[in-house]
């Protein structure tokens, strides 16, 4: 990934952060430039020919921040549709920029699985708000404020619909998210009675 951060945030934090959530995907071609909004409250976009993304943050913006999205079903009569906004309460502004950057990403893997990019705007909030809510605890709330089920937004899978999308080889992903240590059985000779015995100790793959 290549990353740029022209806000107050720490870089190192917000791309370690974007390059965790971005697993299991490809990210070797992404370009990634967070910036200040210039009037919005936060805002992104996506452009698929050289898969370059921007994440917009209002610099006033005030925490904990309550995001509106398009995760609620979209309803409709005989004459028109409509769709509640359901609300995502974000701690900071990192996991505000996590959730424009999931939007933004998933647009492009959309694209990236050959799939049709048009209409996918609630579907990439699905796939935001679910790291967010699994990762962070983030609660989702009706207009009202009252707690929505997770049923009522997390009804798609959205991973399914771009499995097509280029993923990170294993062998790659491990330095840069090194996995749980994994025992590694070793022989340890008796000081004493000269004779080996077999155990279990704790160890590491190796780290880049």
């Amino acid at each position: 990934m290549q990353f740029r951060n022209s806000t107050h945030l720490d870089s190192t934090r917000l791309e370690a952060l974007f390059t965790r959530h971005t697993w299991p995907y490809r990210h070797d071609r992404l370009k990634v430039h967070v910036r200040p909004s210039r009037g919005a409250d936060f805002s992104g976009s996506c452009f698929y020919a050289d898969a370059r993304i921007f994440v917009n943050l209002g610099p006033r913006n005030r925490y904990p921040y309550h995001a509106g999205t398009h995760l609620a079903r979209a309803r409709s009569n005989r004459t028109h549709w409509w769709r509640e906004t359901y609300r995502l309460l974000l701690a900071d502004a990192y996991q505000l920029a996590l959730f424009v950057y999931l939007h933004e990403l998933y647009h492009h893997l959309v694209k990236t699985a050959g799939r049709c990019p048009r209409r996918k705007e609630a579907m990439c909030d699905r796939f935001a708000a679910a790291a967010l809510v699994d990762h962070f605890g983030a609660r989702v709330v009706d207009s009202r404020g009252r707690p929505v089920a997770r049923q009522q937004w997390d009804f798609q899978d959205v991973h399914a619909f771009v499995t097509a999308a280029p993923k990170t080889p294993a062998t790659l992903w491990d330095l840069v998210e090194p996995r749980a240590p994994r025992p590694i059985p070793v022989t340890i000779v008796g000081v004493r009675t000269g004779t080996g015995h077999r155990q279990t100790v704790p160890g590491h793959r190796r780290q880049a």
